[in-house]
């Protein structure tokens, strides 16, 4: 649930090379410039939690990068949650080494993609437009390539999962 701040970050164990002020300070970023102040909640956790989610919401039964859940607001602000967020920290880590870039700026990645398909965007059906969005929000951010320009194009590493009612958008 989003803290009274804004926007919440939990780390299931924090990597050693992460700076986790850093990381909850740009979902803050996020959460006042890209989806114009609605809070999201972020979990960084390991490949078996993303796999469990990813098996239990998608039918896909390996780990994967990033997850988004969209919300169904908690009703006591009057401000609507976008969702959760779910990242792998392993393969954060993995896909950092092999893209050159900090394990922060991957996890940074990660966090916008999340953020784009929980506001709707959904790159597998829409002509590019997420891509564009993508792109141009890492160029304002100063982020590296993101996850579609990286992904053959039948691949989709994180689509939001879709689950019967009433699971769709329960918590984390």
């Amino acid at each position: 649930m989003s803290s009274p701040e804004g926007s919440s970050v939990t780390f299931r164990r924090v990597p050693s090379d992460v700076r986790p002020r850093a990381i909850q300070h740009f979902a803050r970023k996020l959460q006042r410039e890209v989806s114009k102040g609605r809070p999201f909640d972020l979990l960084i956790t390991g490949d078996a939690e993303l796999r469990r989610l990813n098996r239990a919401f998608r039918g896909k039964d390996y780990a994967t990068d990033v997850l988004s859940f969209w919300g169904m607001g908690d009703g006591r602000r009057g401000i609507e949650s976008l969702g959760d967020i779910a990242i792998s920290a392993a393969r954060a880590r993995a896909q950092a080494r092999q893209f050159g870039h900090s394990t922060e700026n991957e996890i940074r990645i990660l966090i916008l993609h999340g953020v784009l398909h929980l506001l709707g965007m959904d790159h597998e059906n829409d002509n590019g437009a997420m891509a564009r969005t993508e792109k141009r929000w890492r160029a304002r951010l100063g982020l590296p390539n993101g996850l579609i320009e990286r992904m053959p194009v039948r691949q989709s590493p994180s689509p939001i999962p879709h689950p019967p009612s009433p699971a769709r958008g329960a918590r984390l």
